[in-house]
C-alpha cells in the first residue's frame, strides 16, 4: 500500500513567500503519515507493506497559482535547483511497490529534492552555513536532452 502525503504533513509551512498557511492541509497530510505508521504496524504480520510518499514542490493543478508566481525561487530553495517531475513521483512509486521496497514499511520518504525545512543547513536563507557558490542545476535524469 502506498499512500501520498505531502511534505507539509512533516513540517509547519514557513514564511517563505510561496508558503501558505494551510492549517487543514498540513493537518490532513500528517494524518496520512500517521496512518501510514499504523497500518503498517498492523498489516505487517500480513505481510503487506504500507508506506507513504510526501511530495515536495511538482508542477500539479494545485501548485499552478503558486508556480506561477514563484516558480524560480522554490527551484532555487532545492539544492538539486529544480522541482519535481512525474518521473521522480513515478520512480519512488515502482521502487515501494518493488520487490527492492519489500523490507520498507512505515515509511514516510519525501519526495523534495530537500528543499524542505528539515534540511535548512542546505538552503541558501542559510548561506552563513554553507557560503559555497550554487552549481547550476542539474536536469532531471528522465529529462532527454
Amino acid at each position: 500500500m502506498i499512500n501520498i502525503g505531502s511534505v507539509d504533513g512533516i513540517h509547519a509551512p514557513g514564511n517563505r513567500a510561496w508558503e501558505n498557511e494551510t492549517y487543514s492541509y498540513s493537518a490532513s497530510k500528517a494524518a496520512v503519515h500517521h496512518m501510514t505508521k499504523v497500518l503498517a504496524s498492523r498489516l505487517g504480520r500480513d505481510h503487506i507493506t504500507v508506506n507513504a510518499i510526501a511530495p515536495g514542490p511538482f508542477a500539479t493543478k494545485m501548485m499552478e497559482y503558486t508556480l506561477s508566481e514563484h516558480t524560480d525561487a522554490i527551484a532555487a530553495s532545492s539544492p538539486l535547483g529544480r522541482i519535481g517531475t512525474d518521473d521522480d513521483m513515478a520512480g519512488t512509486a515502482i521502487y515501494l511497490a518493488s520487490r527492492a521496497g519489500a523490507y520498507v514499511t512505515g515509511v514516510v520518504l519525501p519526495v523534495d529534492g530537500a528543499s524542505s525545512p528539515r534540511c535548512s543547513g542546505l538552503h541558501d536563507s542559510h548561506a552563513e552555513l554553507n557560503p559555497l557558490p550554487r552549481p547550476a542545476p542539474l536536469p532531471s535524469p528522465w529529462e532527454s536532452e
